[in-house]
């Protein structure tokens, strides 16, 4: 299908019925294909909204309607959203926004965006301890939870003044604005003159109190644990814990390629303990590393919306978009707790992963062939909803042959 063609199909989707709440989705990657299946196969209209780049979830038979996201400042996507209820009948409908920089933009306008839609993230008031690193940082110290050695130099000559061991990362404080920073997510780097150059250029995108330095626990994707959850006032109503075995990059990855449901009581006390402190309401990921060096599991970061492989969720038995979706219709939600050992894979960014660790001698072909075990769970093929999967092969085939002749990964 030609990319005018697709455009003039996601163009033409038919309108969502005024008549009936729905689901307003702010992204149309693979998380958001997933909250659209969820949603769309029981009978609930989804509206995409869909960036530049991405067309999965508006290419999905489950998605109503698509309309394009508006480029450009807050206030102006805030403004969109608050006409967009008002003109096409969204008001009362639910409200998922699906990236970080999308998630604080509502929850910095909770109040205005709650009198047209019902919000799916808490006020910036709760959320900023969970998105703001220095603050998660403080109430994880407070909470006596292990956590790699984290600094927050003020200047240049703090920077310089650190003891750490190396290698570390750098990390945005807040993904704030869009920049090569925020976009990488993390910058590793290996001795301090590295650090030095690295923080410099940092300083230069988002200012010098929104840099983080962090050491990096060592370990592959056997040492990333994850738990999701749905939490009501702290409490949690549904949960799944996960071991992210491959990933990119190996060491601190920025998006999962596969993912297998574990039983680690460890990593659920500690997040239990951290989300409960803030009364936290809404899906979650809380992610850990284990630190083989002594054993503990080490707290990461945390996601307070969908993450990269939540459709797991559902093989599993939690369904985390549409018990969010009965959570804030204030419907009764059921208490479950996934199964273990089932299986995740974003397969074409999870095969040149493989490829490359088989080369490194870290994993074996057969190890890899056991990675399709069925059933297992695939980030964005779905036999009743195959045109996303489908779509996705020459996009990706076309990213993949850019990134390797540039020498660059997926």
């Amino acid at each position: 299908m030609s990319a005018l063609a697709i455009r003039i199909a996601l163009d033409s989707t038919e309108a969502c019925p005024s008549d009936c709440a729905g689901a307003v989705v702010t992204g149309a990657d693979y998380r958001g294909l997933g909250i659209v299946r969820s949603l769309g196969r029981r009978g609930i209209p989804v509206c995409v909204l869909r960036e530049e780049g991405h067309f999965l979830g508006a290419a999905s038979r489950y998605a109503s309607r698509s309309l394009r996201w508006p480029v450009g400042d807050g206030f102006r996507q805030v403004e969109f959203l608050a006409n967009l209820a008002v003109r096409e009948g969204l008001k009362g409908w639910a409200l998922f926004p699906t990236t970080d920089e999308l998630v604080m933009l509502v929850a910095r306008h909770h109040k205005s965006l709650a009198a047209h839609y019902r919000l799916t993230i808490p006020s910036w008031d709760a959320l900023q301890w969970v998105c703001d690193k220095r603050l998660l940082h403080r109430l994880a110290q407070d909470l006596g939870l292990n956590q790699p050695r984290s600094f927050f130099p003020r200047n240049r000559d703090e920077l310089a003044s650190l003891r750490c061991r190396f290698p570390v990362i750098l990390k945005p404080v807040l993904r704030l604005g869009f920049n090569r920073f925020t976009k990488d997510k993390a910058w590793p780097v290996d001795n301090r003159a590295s650090l030095l150059a690295r923080y410099q250029q940092a300083c230069e995108l988002v200012g010098p109190d929104m840099v983080m330095v962090q050491e990096v626990v060592p370990g592959w994707g056997e040492a990333q644990f994850s738990y999701a959850a749905l939490f009501k006032d702290g409490r949690p109503a549904a949960s799944v814990v996960a071991r992210r075995i491959r990933q990119f990059p190996m060491d601190y990855g920025r998006f999962s390629t596969y993912v297998e449901t574990v039983d680690e009581p460890q990593v659920v006390e500690a997040a239990v303990r951290l989300l409960a402190k803030i009364d936290f309401t809404g899906i979650v990921e809380v992610e850990f590393k284990k630190d083989l060096r002594d054993g503990q599991y080490k707290l990461l970061d945390v996601n307070p919306r969908v993450w990269g492989w939540h459709t797991l969720g559902q093989r599993a038995g939690v369904d985390f978009p549409h018990l969010l979706w009965l959570l804030v219709n204030g419907e009764p939600l059921p208490e479950v707790r996934g199964r273990t050992g089932e299986r995740w894979m974003r397969f074409c960014a999870d095969l040149p992963i493989a490829i490359s660790e088989i080369f490194k001698g870290r994993l074996s072909v057969w190890e890899y062939l056991e990675s399709f075990r069925v059933p297992v769970e695939s980030a964005i093929f779905a036999w009743d909803d195959p045109l996303p999967g489908l779509l996705e092969l020459p996009a990706l085939a076309g990213l993949l042959g850019r990134r390797m002749s540039l020498g660059k990964g997926i």
